[in-house]
């Protein structure tokens, strides 16, 4: 019995380790989609007044929690009774998150800085009206945010999926809801912190008194709201490099002579020029085929929304 009960704890032992492993590789590869998340997300309160700011991502973590409460079992089942399927899921995944990004960029360029305020002016408008249904704009917020939030989960699972195929199912589920729960925590957390960043800010930079602590936080309150809104753009830049980078890099791995491609290519940097360009490499031709794969995907969805007939 004591060797037996040993031989069980060793197989939980092992199968912990490989959780453990497992998980780290999968956050590492998901972590794009996180950057992206945590822009869109905070982004998605843009205009939400201030004591409501919290509730509606309390809100939209709950939404978040739902939809990977679907998502993991669905991936689990994909895991068992197709296997086949991981490749092609991730490929289509790592599409779009490459048309995503590319409509991104697009929408960037194609709308100019004058538009751009005037939109934001517009949801300003709107919220000192008070013809306007704060609850109903609050409730579309919310919405909207859990079905963006549905879309990148849906490629954290994906992501992690592909990690952990190959693994007993034990350690796909301790990794997968592991994964579920990291990925939710932290990034509401984070975005809960980042919404509320100005707040803070401006109670610091408000407080009274003499002496060298208060004047500290004074400063250190207009340095928080001087640095806030260039936090959020670098956010959102970073989403959008990753998101070039994480799709990808899917699609390079899921296509193997372009894989093998890349692998000759690095080595070949490698050979001319040194380890440092060679480590860039991939990371620039997998930035490469996401822009052409996103350019390529959002003119099909183009061309898709032009020859849809009117009703």
């Amino acid at each position: 019995m004591a060797s037996s009960l040993l031989a069980l704890i060793d197989d939980i032992a092992t199968v912990l380790d490989d959780v453990a492993l497992l998980s780290k590789v999968a956050a590492k590869k998901t972590a794009g989609v996180l950057g992206d998340d945590l822009a869109l997300n905070a982004q998605q309160v843009a205009g939400v007044k201030a004591d409501r700011e919290l509730p509606v991502v309390w809100a939209v973590a709950r939404g978040s929690f739902i939809n990977k409460a679907i998502l993991v079992p669905t991936a689990l089942a994909i895991s068992a009774f197709a296997p086949w399927a991981v490749t092609p899921l991730l490929m289509v995944g790592g599409a779009f998150l490459c048309y995503e990004g590319f409509e991104k960029l697009a929408h960037k360029f194609m709308h100019s800085a004058h538009e751009q305020a005037a939109e934001h002016e517009a949801l300003a408008a709107a919220l000192s009206n008070p013809a306007v249904d704060l609850v109903a704009l609050e409730k579309d917020k919310i919405k909207g945010a859990v079905r963006t939030d549905f879309i990148l989960s849906a490629e954290i699972i994906a992501i992690t999926l592909g990690t952990v195929q190959a693994s007993p199912f034990v350690t796909q589920v301790a990794v997968l809801c592991g994964i579920a729960v990291a990925m939710t925590v932290g990034v509401y957390g984070l975005v809960a912190g980042i919404v509320k960043l100005d707040d803070g800010g401006l109670y610091l930079s408000q407080r009274t008194g003499e002496g060298a602590w208060p004047r500290l936080q004074r400063r250190g309150g207009r340095a928080i709201l001087w640095a806030a809104p260039w936090l959020m753009k670098g956010l959102s830049l970073a989403g959008t490099a990753a998101m070039f980078l994480v799709g990808g890099g899917i699609l390079t791995h899921g296509f193997a002579p372009l894989h093998h491609f890349i692998e000759a290519l690095t080595q070949q940097v490698a050979t001319g020029a040194g380890a440092f360009l060679a480590a860039l490499t991939p990371l620039l031709m997998d930035a490469l085929v996401g822009l052409v794969a996103g350019a390529l995907v959002l003119l099909l969805v183009s061309l898709a929304k032009r020859l849809k007939p009117r009703s």
